[in-house]
């Protein structure tokens, strides 16, 4: 029993030291090369625990091997179309001036019904309303409307408009955010005349965001009772 739990154990932290070597990406997101890797690895790390005579390090090499190899071919795929075509594949464009390419949706296999799922996914119910749908390497399905179809903008009514920015996580479950600080510019002093301007404390708030306009958001803990 104590050899299946640390031989989990270590297969854990190195199955999940390799996908963040791989990159930061979910399932939905990986392209076809990507997903290949990540259940080859989730199966080879299945053998050892399964059986407890396998050599534990031959998982873990093979492992790498693999993780190796994904960065390889990521590297090389970065500086050649070709082998950036053969691993990922391409895009294709299954409308194009709001008519649909039936050619284009037979070379994906993609039915009628398929599109229009696809379509409902971007919250678009009228395929009529569409000047062009590209389907990416990933199976996502990006949405251009047609002109009058698209939403009116600040822009559309020569309306000025405040820049914008991004508020970030200062404090988190009563813990100091320190790589918030640094991008926002901040220190802990300056942070601290902020809580108490709000009478608040450190170790009493759930959630404090800042942005660079110093835009602030205060979210207390609630209390126990």
């Amino acid at each position: 029993m104590i050899t299946t739990i640390v031989r989990t154990v270590i297969l854990y932290v190195f199955v999940t030291l390799g996908i963040r070597l791989m990159g930061k990406r979910q399932i939905g997101d990986m392209q076809p090369n990507e997903l290949v890797i990540t259940l080859l690895i989730s199966e080879i790390a299945a053998i050892p625990l399964q059986d407890t005579s396998q050599p534990i390090l031959n998982g873990i090499t093979a492992i790498f091997m693999l993780v190796i190899l994904e960065i390889v071919m990521s590297v090389l795929a970065m500086k050649s179309m070709c082998v950036r075509k053969f691993m990922s594949g391409k895009s294709v464009v299954i409308i194009k001036d709001g008519i649909v390419d039936q050619k284009a949706m037979q070379s994906v296999r993609m039915t009628v019904l398929d599109l229009v799922e696809l379509l409902r996914g971007q919250n678009v119910f009228d395929i009529s309303t569409v000047s062009f749908a590209v389907l990416e390497v990933n199976g996502d399905l990006s949405v251009l409307l047609k002109k009058c179809e698209q939403p009116l903008t600040a822009r559309d009514f020569d309306l000025e408009t405040e820049p914008e920015a991004m508020p970030l996580p200062v404090i988190s479950d009563g813990k100091i955010i320190k790589e918030s600080l640094t991008a926002l510019g901040l220190t802990e002093k300056q942070l601290d005349e902020r809580l108490k301007e709000n009478n608040a404390a450190v170790k009493t708030v759930f959630l404090m965001t800042v942005d660079r306009f110093d835009n602030t958001n205060i979210i207390k803990m609630r209390e126990n009772h």
